[in-house]
């Protein structure tokens, strides 16, 4: 039983250390799509990744990563699972990623507010009116384009410090 939990936590301890291909200064455990890591009885580590949007291209990336630094650490059998329900929401970026974010010049997206269960509402309007300057602090930003690098990041300028910055969409 103690060499199970073991082989989970060590398992785990690799799994959570793979940057994110898109935003590397990131591990897919700060990004909050690392959902889980299990050892089977027959040695099989099973790693559970849920992708930030449908359609994701960066999956296959976060699959091969996961799978070679969990193969390099000497298990031989390895399977990367997509987990979409729950579907990832930017709430589960952890501090330290929304730290990490906001030291490498990209704003954080903010926490999404808290609903009743049941039916959300569709809403078609920004969900952030205000991004701070991850590098001065200002709430005088604006944004350049709706789409940075990838999907997931928008552009912005801070009219205080005039840098621009990206900004990880809130979902």
């Amino acid at each position: 039983m103690v060499t199970a939990v073991r082989d989970v936590q060590r398992a785990w301890h690799i799994a959570e250390q793979v940057p994110d291909p898109e935003l590397p200064m990131l591990t897919l455990a700060d990004l909050g799509v690392l959902r889980g890591v299990e050892v089977g009885g027959d040695g099989t580590v099973v790693a559970r990744l849920t992708p930030t949007y449908s359609g994701c291209p960066a999956m296959a990336e976060m699959r091969a990563d996961v799978a070679a630094r969990l193969r390099d650490a000497g298990y031989a059998r390895v399977e990367i699972r997509t987990v979409l329900d729950p579907p990832w929401t930017s709430d589960w970026i952890t501090p330290e990623g929304r730290r990490k974010l906001t030291e490498n010049g990209i704003a954080p997206p903010g926490a999404a507010p808290r609903r009743a269960a049941g039916p959300v509402p569709l809403v078609l309007t920004p969900t952030r009116r205000t991004v701070a300057c991850p590098r001065c602090g200002a709430a005088d930003t604006e944004e350049t384009s709706r789409f940075s690098a990838t999907s997931c990041k928008a552009l912005h300028r801070c009219l205080a410090c005039r840098e621009p910055f990206e900004y990880v969409k809130e979902i």
